[in-house]
């Protein structure tokens, strides 16, 4: 069988509209394979947040496989051996969240990459590698495999510069629900100081050359943001945009306004 293409990591080359993605939340394959029919271009598969194991995200996995839709997955932590065993059950494009500095930007891409030019532990037959019957896995696995580093703090924006210059860094993508906590914000991502944070972050981003990512929680904010210059955007998740959805039913037929404006961040 040939190597599998990613294509997410091509679209990260490529000029013309951002990519548009939503996050999975619900944990659940039948959810993820509805929002792979919905129309996003990816979707980001959270095990940071929600108590997805590996056994769920090949479930997970498999489900959007048989969709138009690519899949992110977004580790619990900057941990290689999560990210071992990820690649292993047949991700190819990971997020690494709360990364700080560059040698954990170093060890990040390290664990994405075989020896010697990594550590990622050697296994001949895996999901990945469509059971053994890839030809030649181990020495190309690493041309379809993209790294993407979140930035969640303003001294984590304020490395950029020497966090992108690691060699194997594909995009950044900066947390907004994070970097407006840790600003004294929690809560408020569409307070003007975030606001001003988020813009010179994607300024200086694209000044790096370095393709750089967002979520927002409207479809308002997240065209806003792809007007600022990211490179690729996400719009809420699957729960957020159920639970909006049935705000808004449940507030027309009782008469009155349901919801939450910050549901929709994630």
């Amino acid at each position: 069988m040939e190597l599998p293409s990613n294509h997410f990591k091509r679209w990260l080359t490529e000029t013309g509209p951002a990519p548009l993605g939503s996050w999975l939340m619900s944990a659940s394959p039948n959810v993820a394979e509805a929002m792979g029919c919905a129309g996003f271009d990816y979707l980001v598969l959270d095990m940071e947040h929600v108590p997805v194991d590996v056994p769920q995200a090949i479930a997970i996995m498999q489900a959007v496989a048989g969709t138009p839709a690519e899949l992110v997955v977004r580790l619990p932590w900057n941990d290689p051996v999560m990210a071992k065993r990820v690649l292993d059950s047949g991700a190819q494009t990971l997020m690494f969240p709360y990364i700080q500095s560059a040698a954990e930007a170093q060890q990040a891409v390290t664990s994405t990459r075989y020896p010697t030019r990594g550590l990622r532990g050697v296994a001949a037959v895996h999901r990945a590698s469509r059971y053994g019957t890839v030809a030649d896995y181990l020495r190309r696995a690493d041309e379809e495999i993209a790294v993407i580093l979140q930035l969640e703090t303003p001294e984590a924006v304020g490395r950029m510069a020497d966090i992108a210059a690691v060699d194997g860094v594909d995009a950044l993508f900066i947390g907004p629900g994070d970097l407006s906590a840790a600003m004294g914000h929690i809560g408020d991502i569409r307070h003007p100081e975030v606001q001003t944070a988020i813009s010179a972050a994607v300024q200086q981003a694209n000044a790096l050359n370095k393709p750089c990512g967002i979520v927002g929680a409207d479809p308002e904010l997240v065209s806003d943001y792809a007007r600022r210059g990211f490179r690729f955007v996400a719009m809420g998740s699957d729960v957020s945009l159920m639970m909006g959805r049935a705000a808004e039913f449940i507030g027309a037929v009782k008469g009155q306004a349901a919801g939450n404006e910050n549901s929709g961040v994630y």
